[in-house]
């Protein structure tokens, strides 16, 4: 199985998908219009990477729905308004601290919530935290693999609202990684997307 990735052509998200350090990890890039004309069913996983514009996505709501009702994964990072058209996402945004490591014992305060995940054996406490732009209320039976300092999720898979998987954040590491800044979202995207890439070449499908 293999990633298909959506570029809305931002500088961050050229640099982020195309750029050397990861483009190797998707076997296809297109911009979201196109995924009306592409069959879904060949890629294990989309992943449609921070503050893609909502409005460019939500006319595929339908066909994103039915690909995810065949076993399909849909990764949704930070900012791209997946509450408008996914399923079964509420999201609540806060006001974003940006400065909060410049203060005397500074703690943004993400924690990970299943140590146990594959995922941290890629990715530390020092990997997650950079700023806090909201939060979900998970479906009953989610897994919530981190979350704020009141126990809010941050990143979690749901595997109940379809019968496939979507794995959805609101933190944005590939808008900061493309902008070259924040390190932290760069190690990040360095244990995130092998991770993606195994477990999707694993061939995990829930139909």
């Amino acid at each position: 199985m293999s990633i298909l990735a959506v570029n809305a052509g931002t500088a961050y998200q050229i640099e982020s998908l195309e750029g050397p350090r990861y483009h190797h990890f998707f076997n296809r890039i297109v911009r979201p219009e196109a995924l009306g004309d592409i069959d879904l069913d060949e890629y294990g996983a989309l992943l449609v990477p921070c503050r893609t514009a909502a409005h460019r996505i939500m006319p595929l709501a339908d066909r994103l729905l039915a690909y995810l009702d065949r076993g399909g994964t849909v990764v949704a990072m930070g900012e791209c308004h997946s509450e408008r058209w996914l399923p079964g996402i509420s999201f609540a945004p806060v006001e974003t601290n940006f400065w909060w490591w410049l203060e005397p014992g500074g703690d943004l305060g993400v924690r990970i919530a299943s140590p146990e995940h594959p995922l941290f054996k890629r990715l530390g406490p020092r990997d997650i935290a950079w700023h806090l732009h909201g939060y979900f209320d998970t479906p009953a039976g989610a897994e919530v693999l981190l979350t704020d300092r009141e126990g809010h999720a941050m990143l979690y898979i749901d595997e109940v609202t379809t019968r496939g998987r979507m794995i959805l954040t609101s933190l944005d590491p590939f808008f900061h990684h493309g902008h070259h800044f924040m390190p932290a979202t760069t190690r990040f995207l360095d244990g995130l997307l092998p991770w993606l890439a195994e477990d999707v070449a694993n061939g995990r499908r829930t139909a």
